[in-house]
């Protein structure tokens, strides 16, 4: 039977080998020149003899060889396998979001859980293996925030069903007990828990992966009452403002998100960043990346809920540039790195503002979507 490589294979330089990953499989094998040759010649299906035949300076019997090692390892399939089907969905679906959306998808599946370990925790004993509880910048000047209670009295109800994205604020500050109650009630400290080998941790009000507490708020200041505009950084054991830089013309701060409008009128920005060793100092798989894209969506939710409550208007987006926002904050990009960008401000009044955001669905919207899946082909009998 004809014979091709996998569809589903990367390739990669590791431990000075060369190296095939079928991410389908989860098998990775290092490569000779000859088996990465091999592999080069069996784009589409051929014939075993055939592809030997490519390689005249050679034995056609150690090619077979190679050929039924490659096989085995899972980088070779065969027409009529079982396994060939699948490997063909795995290799070429989703072709809008490429090889490096398939490869994360499937390489972070089925990660094994454990809670903990004696292993474990005997490193997380060690000083030099946990991480800072907090992040600050000792030396920036600082603005500490008021204290004063703000009470987020709004009907649940309200707040739930009244959350709208926005795009059009009003020209006026945002008040500054309003921006200090948000960043607050966000990302500040709700409560602290005793973890053992762990120590005491932070909880917040959004959900964070082992209280590992990783995501950190940046703010670009605008229009915020008694706060000069510049970028920030959110020290959240003093509630307080750490000045990093002056804030860019405000047209650049909205080119980092593509020139979105509800970045270009909002009164701030806050930049969600992952500091990626608070997990990687339990969580030890490749699938606490996930994690940590969920965990940036537990804030931003949080922040539309806490905005909307505030009776501001809450924006949110991950069509931002990543290198230019992480410059412009002073990260590496990998042990910390910019996530998810979100903004707020008050809302504009009348059709600019929470009603005019989108016009309700009518029949001739309707008429344009498919509410129901496509209708099933109905089954056909076979003769006899």
């Amino acid at each position: 039977m004809p014979v091709r490589r996998a569809r589903s294979i990367v390739c990669y330089w590791h431990d000075n080998a060369f190296v095939a990953e079928n991410y389908r499989t989860r098998t990775t094998v290092s490569l000779e020149p000859l088996g990465a040759e091999l592999l080069n010649e069996l784009g589409e299906w051929i014939e075993e003899e055939k592809a030997a035949a490519r390689f005249p300076d050679f034995d056609p019997e150690s090619v077979l060889q190679s050929l039924a090692e490659l096989e085995a390892a899972g980088l070779v399939v065969r027409e009529g396998d079982p396994g060939a089907d699948g490997d063909e969905a795995a290799g070429t679906a989703w072709p809008e979001w490429n090889v490096s959306a398939r490869y994360l998808h499937a390489m972070t599946k089925d990660a094994p859980y454990t809670e903990d370990t004696p292993e474990l925790r005997a490193r997380m004993a060690s000083e030099t293996e946990r991480p800072a509880l907090f992040k600050s910048y000792p030396d920036a000047d600082t603005i500490l925030l008021p204290r004063a209670p703000r009470r987020l009295d709004t009907p649940f109800e309200d707040v739930l069903y009244g959350r709208r994205t926005h795009r059009a604020f009003a020209d006026r500050d945002v008040p500054l007990a309003d921006f200090s109650a948000l960043l607050a009630a966000v990302f500040g400290p709700a409560a602290f828990i005793d973890a053992d080998a762990y120590g005491g941790l932070m909880q917040r009000t959004s959900a964070s992966a082992g209280a590992r507490q990783e995501t950190e708020a940046y703010v670009l200041v605008r229009r915020v009452t008694d706060v000069a505009p510049g970028v920030y950084h959110y020290n959240v054991l003093t509630h307080a403002l750490e000045f990093l830089t002056e804030c860019p013309p405000w047209q650049d701060v909205a080119r980092l998100s593509v020139n979105q409008r509800g970045i270009e009128d909002a009164a701030f920005a806050v930049v969600l960043t992952s500091l990626t060793e608070r997990l990687r100092s339990k969580y030890r798989t490749a699938r606490t990346y996930r994690i940590m894209l969920m965990d940036a969506g537990h804030f931003a939710q949080t922040f539309a809920m806490v905005a909307t409550a505030l009776g501001l208007g809450p924006f949110q987006t991950a069509a931002f540039t990543d290198s230019a926002v992480e410059g412009l904050l002073g990260l590496d990009g990998v042990e910390e790195t910019a996530l998810y960008l979100l903004g707020a401000g008050v809302p504009a009044e009348g059709p600019e503002g929470t009603e005019g955001l989108k016009r309700p669905a009518g029949l001739e919207a309707f008429r344009r979507s498919r509410p129901g899946p496509a209708p099933a082909a109905r089954p056909t009998l076979s003769p006899g």
